[in-house]
């Protein structure tokens, strides 16, 4: 509507002022070009006072102006007065003026152009005693005319009228993506972007380390920073170098004030994976040494697509995967490590009920080594939360995704291979995570030196399943075959490797309720490491 009451407005003000001819009135003009020197129009009369092209002449035409070529009908904007439509050039100079109060009263008109260049200054039109010059070319008047008040008025307005238009649809488009990003798991990260800046500054000092933020907001055992902060942290990281790619999308190494920090891209497709991601880690109370540190999430959008950040903590030594690959550990590290791991675990699994707030039950669903990252004192940290799942004790319900097989098929337990995993009890989710803790454990143990004798490293079932084995096969090998990975006769001569082969065998029993919690796993290492006089790491 507002379009076009606009349109319509200026159409009216083209409208007005002029002399009306009477209706069924025609009158007798002055006509250079007639072969009476006369002609009739219902309409005006009209002269018009233009410079010749090539003689540099001032010239008069005189003309009938008929009704049917009257633009507006009623108000024809060729006969205003003042034609003049080119300042700056001779060729374009022009007036007209038109009449209808008697026969031949165009005879006398002389319209003076307005602003006429100074070399024509001097020049004075020819009256009707002196020598008239008359031009038989119509077409030159057009030209003259052709961008008269009319069609600037009427261009004008269309160009008003699509611009108008742009805008609103522009507007449209951008109000429904606005809303439709209100409705993605992403807006989580973009609620309190109306804050003021400077509401960050106590917190994000210049000489605040990463370790000091985090201390200062969440006492060492909160939920994660303030979005806010969070999205202030994301917004200051440089991309370095990329260090890993997954079915997710990629890793990064990246700098915020010298410090290095990973950062996980998101393709747009693991949207959801993110979004579970981002809140797992910033679940109440979840902060633990041996699980990998979130840092921020924050999704960044550049015109094109959406970039979705995750922003942990960097350990250069990178996932037990690439660690193992490449060196090996001694019995102390062995143990180190895989006591690290089974007390993370402990810690995803426990439920925390506290009277305002608690942590929730987690089972981690995809637990393999290269989802646990080293750190530089050899002890491990848990990643990669994008496919967990919790159990919420108020109203006993388990926060699962319509797909319960779901993980890495090789370190898939038996039940979820066959699908006869109870999904109404969460404890099932859990001994699941339990057997695929005793296929790290059996990696470990693999690679330890004891005197100088190691194995290579393998994946397991390495010797029994292709490298990129189907879920049938897995399911024929672990759930038909019952088999589970080798124990190599010379761990059971070695204490420390013959308690670890004990271990991971009570994790991967088949029967799922037989298998070792992980807190009792936890229990049963620390035990083993204070026999093996393993210190606190430092």
């Amino acid at each position: 509507m507002l379009v076009w009451t606009l349109v319509a407005t200026l159409l009216l003000s083209v409208s007005a002022q002029t002399p009306q001819t009477t209706k069924g009135k025609t009158i007798t003009c002055f006509c250079d070009k007639c072969a009476n020197l006369e002609c009739v129009s219902d309409g005006y009369c009209y002269t018009s006072t233009r410079i010749d092209k090539e003689t540099k002449q001032i010239e008069h035409d005189f003309r009938c102006f008929d009704k049917i070529a009257h633009f507006p009908p009623e108000n024809p904007a060729w006969c205003k007065e003042n034609a003049h439509l080119n300042p700056e050039s001779l060729l374009r100079s022009a007036a007209v003026a038109c009449c209808d109060n008697e026969n031949y009263c165009n005879k006398a008109l002389r319209p003076q152009i307005a602003s006429m260049p100074p070399q024509f200054a001097s020049m004075r039109p020819q009256g009707a005693g002196g020598k008239l010059i008359i031009s038989s070319a119509d077409e030159k008047i057009g030209d003259d005319l052709s961008t008269d008040t009319s069609l600037i008025i009427f261009v004008g307005t269309t160009v008003l009228v699509v611009l108008l238009l742009v805008l609103l649809v522009i507007y449209c488009g951008w109000t429904r993506n606005h809303k439709w990003k209100k409705q993605r798991p992403g807006a989580l990260f973009k609620s309190n972007d109306s804050m003021d800046p400077q509401d960050q500054q106590p917190i994000l000092g210049v000489n605040n380390t990463l370790r000091d933020i985090i201390d200062m907001t969440t006492s060492g055992s909160g939920s994660g920073l303030p979005l806010l902060v969070q999205r202030s942290i994301a917004r200051q990281i440089q991309l370095v170098e990329i260090i890993g790619k997954g079915r997710f999308g990629e890793v990064w190494r990246g700098r915020w004030r010298g410090e290095n920090v990973a950062v996980k891209i998101f393709s747009s497709r693991e949207e959801r994976s993110w979004f579970r991601e981002a809140e797992i880690y910033q679940t109440v109370m979840l902060r633990h040494d041996n699980i990998l540190g979130f840092i921020a999430a924050d999704n960044k959008d550049n015109g094109t697509w959406t970039q979705l950040w995750l922003v942990t903590d960097f350990h250069e030594n990178g996932s037990l995967f690439d660690y193992l690959s490449t060196r090996t550990v001694d019995i102390v590290g062995m143990i180190r490590m895989a006591l690290s791991i089974s007390t993370g675990l402990a810690h995803l699994h426990m439920e925390i009920v506290g009277t305002q707030a608690g942590k929730p039950a987690i089972a981690h669903r995809d637990l393999k080594s290269k989802n646990i990252l080293v750190k530089l004192n050899g002890t491990c940290a848990i990643g990669d939360l994008g496919l967990a799942v919790h159990y919420d004790d108020v109203d006993g319900k388990i926060d699962l995704a319509t797909n319960s097989r779901v993980g890495t098929k090789r370190y898939m337990a038996p039940e979820v291979l066959d699908e006869s995993i109870c999904e109404n009890h969460f404890d099932s989710f859990k001994r699941a995570d339990v057997y695929a803790l005793g296929l790290i454990f059996w990696e470990i143990t693999r690679r330890c030196n004891v005197g100088g004798i190691y194995d290579e490293y393998q994946l397991p079932y390495y010797d029994l399943v292709p490298s990129d084995p189907t879920i049938e096969e897995m399911r024929k090998t672990v759930c038909e075959g019952r088999h589970r990975p080798s124990i190599p006769n010379r761990w059971q001569s070695i204490d420390a490797l013959n308690a670890m082969s004990k271990v991971m065998k009570e994790c991967w029993y088949h029967n799922a309720a037989a298998r070792l919690t992980a807190l009792r796993i936890k229990k049963t290492l620390a035990n083993l490491g204070a026999s093996e006089d393993i210190k606190p790491p430092q």
